[in-house]
């Protein structure tokens, strides 16, 4: 006998069971869970037409406008597929938007198959509503402690140390700064929230210590931290890295430089160094006014030279720019901004001692 259809929507993804999306891919594309195979029961196309029919003569007609567009080849693909998927995937279950039609037309295929897969009452809709209320839950009763420090004192280092951390630009695919866009697109804001909640949820489930956080704006990249959570880490608080310019600036020159260069060399081969420069020059055009035009303008030079230099002058050139933006634009708007936070500072310190710090309350390292 095959398992239940189930409604435990906190066992489902606080075990991170597999996942299968029979929705369109539009609607996958718009919000999803972390995992999650979208295997459609329909494509937009097909979505679309009997979306059209719905409205024009009903549920009956739109139902059999389905069977004829899913039908003969086509709909044993689909089936092959579904069917794949629960062998490779035993623990799992199937969804559609509002675990009606789709998903239970999917699982009745599939058990003529062969195969009994259970399905998630509710679907996406109650799984992210789950989600969005489990967030404000999880927000209100954990205890935070956030990783401070100005830019390139390695904050993102102390965090993926730690067992007991979210990982905000982590989840949000951005380095957190005008230049902080990766190779890969950042996931959607819906994406980005519930893989945040279901974050939340697992490291509260393991227990009651602090959880750490990198410091963070309202937004990484273009995805907005949800506002209670934002309201909460403004009063949380703090563990201050401190290091010295030249160690701020090496860590820039690692992660900016040499790591996303590799990055795109590895995407898209030759190519890639050119779009690499491109975007720490549009980077860097993103702050020109807050720069202002002259100390735009001789960053922007620098940046130029190293990328037309050879390799032992470009090193140095990029270490000038770099240096010029610590001191010149980042650390003074770092110290306007810690005049404005309200969390105590607990301790400041090297990235070794704050790792160590941060590790004693949070409950360990990984």
């Amino acid at each position: 006998m095959g398992r239940e259809d189930s409604e435990d929507y906190r066992s489902i993804l606080q075990h991170g069971a597999p996942l299968l999306d029979t929705r369109s891919p539009i609607e996958f594309s718009r919000g999803a869970f972390p995992g999650a195979v979208n295997l459609p029961l329909m494509n937009d196309a097909e979505r679309h037409e009997i979306g059209i029919r719905y409205k024009e003569a009903g549920q009956a007609a739109a139902i059999e406008l389905g069977h004829e567009l899913v039908q003969g080849e086509l709909r044993e693909q689909r089936i092959a597929a579904w069917c794949q998927f629960a062998r490779d995937n035993p623990g799992g279950y199937l969804y559609c938007f509002r675990g009606g039609l789709r998903s239970n037309t999917a699982q009745q295929w599939m058990r003529e198959a062969g195969i009994d897969y259970p399905l998630v009452r509710g679907g996406y809709k109650a799984m992210r509503r789950f989600l969005i209320d489990e967030l404000l839950l999880s927000v209100a009763q954990a205890r935070l402690v956030l990783i401070g420090g100005k830019t390139g004192t390695g904050k993102t280092r102390v965090i993926d140390a730690l067992a007991r951390q979210v990982d905000l630009e982590g989840l949000a695919n951005h380095r957190g700064s005008s230049f902080g866009h990766l190779v890969d697109p950042q996931p959607s804001q819906i994406d980005f929230e519930n893989a945040l909640s279901i974050g939340f949820m697992r490291l509260l489930a393991a227990g009651e210590a602090p959880i750490v956080l990198e410091d963070e704006g309202r937004l990484v990249g273009r995805l907005a931290l949800p506002e209670q959570l934002r309201e909460k880490m403004q009063s949380s608080a703090l563990l201050l890295v401190e290091e010295p310019v030249v160690q701020r600036v090496q860590v820039i020159y690692e992660d900016y430089v040499l790591d996303l260069q590799a990055r795109y060399r590895a995407r898209h081969g030759a190519a890639g160094d050119a779009q690499h420069r491109q975007q720490l020059l549009d980077g860097l055009a993103r702050i020109q006014r807050r720069l202002g035009g002259e100390l735009y303008q001789q960053i922007e030079a620098l940046m130029q030279q190293a990328f037309a230099a050879e390799a032992a002058l470009a090193e140095s050139l990029h270490r000038q720019w770099i240096e010029a933006l610590l001191l010149q634009y980042y650390d003074p708007m770092y110290d306007y901004q810690m005049g404005k936070r309200e969390g105590e500072v607990l301790r400041r310190g090297n990235r070794a001692e704050i790792t160590a710090a941060a590790a004693e309350l949070s409950g360990g390292l990984l």
